[in-house]
């Protein structure tokens, strides 16, 4: 039995957008999680979380000194925020959603050795 958990638990983000598309950074809390967060963060998770914003394309830059990741997702934001007529399109509201991905417990919680 796999037992998941929020991406919240072990990162936090920053977020930015410009136009039509949004940024979202995640770094993780401890550097020993950044390779399980690799592993269940991935572009396809991501698109897939976003598929009601019907995103054109995700994009993920990986920067592993600091123990981050950076996703670009173009077309998520209604036309961008001064476009929109939704309420609140802006990325800073999408990196909660991200945030609140369920994830696998990284191994050292699970009973691994990682």
């Amino acid at each position: 039995m796999t037992v998941t958990t929020q991406l919240y638990r072990f990162a936090h983000g920053r977020t930015g957008d410009k136009g039509d598309r949004s940024n979202i950074s995640v770094i993780a809390y401890d550097a020993r999680d950044f390779d399980h967060l690799v592993t269940h963060v991935t572009e396809d998770a991501v698109r897939a979380l976003f598929a009601h914003r019907h995103p054109g394309a995700v994009k993920r830059y990986l920067v592993p000194s600091i123990h981050a990741m950076n996703f670009v997702i173009d077309g998520a934001l209604d036309g961008g925020v001064n476009d929109a007529l939704n309420l609140d399109t802006h990325g800073k509201a999408l990196a909660f959603l991200l945030l609140d991905m369920p994830i696998p417990l990284p191994p050292r919680f699970a009973g691994g050795t990682s």
